[in-house]
């Protein structure tokens, strides 16, 4: 005897495609064919170079002589080259600049936003026009380069790790992202809370927040990756070679401009090849980006689309 159930038939599982319009037409064998090569091609266009530069890193200087330079068949691993960059030196310390940088960055600019956003989002509040145009304004109008160094300069902040952070620490973008995603929050939750006495700090941290996990989970890999990848500040506000980022450290060995002491000494003797370092590093600069990024990617439909629909 068959079980009886009242789930329809046709409800798609898990991992099924979303049932498809009535109006729209099935797909034709060739143009799923043609769909699945132009992914492939896209795929294999993406990830072929990414290939050739973490093989190449691994790869001893004798193999990397023999073919040429770049390696795309590998003939065994070697991780000398990430040994030498992680035992010390220069680019361990960029490193560690670059990680101490993105965290406070990113915790201070994230904070900064949401408050910011919070803020503008409700409506009726004190300056709450004037404050949206004039964040408006700098979206379309900038000092330029050389009044802003000359700012930066006078508060002192040249040579200094916060150069680093407070120029850039705020998109006016993410903050309207961020508001109208605040701004679609049912009222009645916060009126609700209003009513038992909750404040805007516990409207905004028990139930604004708890609520916005998916836009501000996007909204701080964008600040991560921005102040993860930032080179510029660093090479017009600090002078100190000792402070650089690893951005910054990666230009140089790229470039060749400079080399660190131990490095060039290896290099120079022909004991490391410079282009097996110069894959590493770009090897460590897109870790940590590649390994976030996928655990907020099933954020980006829900917090990113959303609220930008929603402004």
């Amino acid at each position: 005897m068959t079980a009886v159930t009242n789930e329809p038939r046709d409800k798609p599982g898990r991992w099924a495609a979303p049932p498809r319009p009535t109006w729209e037409e099935e797909p034709s064998k060739a143009g799923l064919a043609g769909k699945g090569l132009i992914l492939t091609l896209a795929a294999l266009a993406i990830l072929f170079p990414l290939w050739i530069v973490i093989v190449t890193s691994l790869q001893s200087k004798k193999t990397i002589d023999a073919a040429g330079g770049l390696v795309v068949i590998p003939k065994g691993v070697t991780f000398v080259a990430y040994q030498e960059l992680l035992t010390g030196g220069q680019v361990q310390r960029a490193a560690l600049v670059s990680v101490g940088v993105t965290l406070v960055g990113t915790l201070f600019s994230m904070t900064v936003s949401v408050l910011c956003a919070y803020g503008l989002s409700r409506i009726g509040s004190l300056g709450h026009r004037w404050f949206l145009m004039l964040l408006l304004a700098t979206m379309f109008f900038g000092a330029g380069l050389i009044p802003t160094y000359l700012l930066v300069q006078a508060l002192g902040l040249t040579d200094s790790y916060l150069a680093l952070i407070l120029p850039s620490a705020v998109s006016v973008f993410n903050i309207l992202v961020l508001r109208a995603f605040f701004m679609g929050i049912s009222p009645e939750l916060v009126d609700s809370a209003r009513i038992d006495g909750a404040g805007d700090w516990r409207v905004l941290w028990q139930i604004v927040m708890p609520l916005s996990r998916a836009v501000l989970a996007v909204i701080s890999l964008f600040y991560a990756v921005g102040y993860w990848s930032a080179w510029f500040n660093a090479s017009i506000y600090l002078t100190d070679q000792d402070m650089m980022p690893l951005q910054n450290v990666m230009i140089q060995l790229v470039q060749k401009q400079e080399r660190p002491v131990g490095l060039a000494t290896q290099i120079n003797t022909g004991q490391l090849s410079p282009l097996a370092i110069q894959m590493a590093v770009m090897v460590l600069a897109l870790l940590p980006v590649t390994v976030l990024s996928p655990f907020v990617q099933r954020h980006f439909k829900k917090g990113m689309l959303t609220g930008a629909v929603k402004g």
